[in-house]
């Protein structure tokens, strides 16, 4: 693996993005197998948010990983603003060569440069491998996650 680098996605990494938010045990029967309609809605919507991006990490050029980084805006804890990290994937070609570990610094990275104060996720409660690489990140598990499908 070459040095890796890093840049936000543009529309036409869809067919990519897509393939690696399917390559999931987990998510695989929430995902759809090619680019439809919905995807190409949200990633638009995605890209009206000054504070939405995809990061894209790239090995020779190529995707080989990618997470959702978003910047909210908030009155608690005196004003801090949060960044939002979700749909963290790599590649399976790519695991377990630190790929995720160089996104995720990227992204707080990014997060400490646009004045985020706190950088936070959730994680599936079956994912015990990716609760261990994020606090091996520092992360603490500290909250309790709950959603609701509407």
């Amino acid at each position: 693996m070459s040095a890796l680098s890093f840049r936000t996605a543009t529309k036409d990494d869809l067919p990519v993005i897509v393939a690696l938010l399917a390559d999931d045990d987990i998510a695989e029967n929430r995902e759809l197998p090619a680019v439809s309609d919905e995807y190409v809605k949200a990633f638009a919507a995605m890209e009206g948010e000054h504070y939405n991006r995809m990061l894209l990490a790239l090995d020779a050029g190529k995707i080989v990983g990618c997470l959702q980084l978003v910047f909210v805006p908030g009155l608690s804890r005196k004003g801090t603003k949060r960044a939002v990290i979700e749909s963290v994937r790599v590649a399976a070609a790519s695991r377990g060569k630190s790929v995720g570990t160089a996104l995720m610094k990227e992204a707080i990275r990014l997060a400490r440069e646009g004045g985020c104060g706190l950088v936070q996720l959730t994680s599936d409660n079956r994912r015990s491998r990716a609760h261990l690489f994020y606090r091996r990140l520092g992360f603490e598990q500290s909250h309790f996650g709950f959603k609701k499908e509407l």
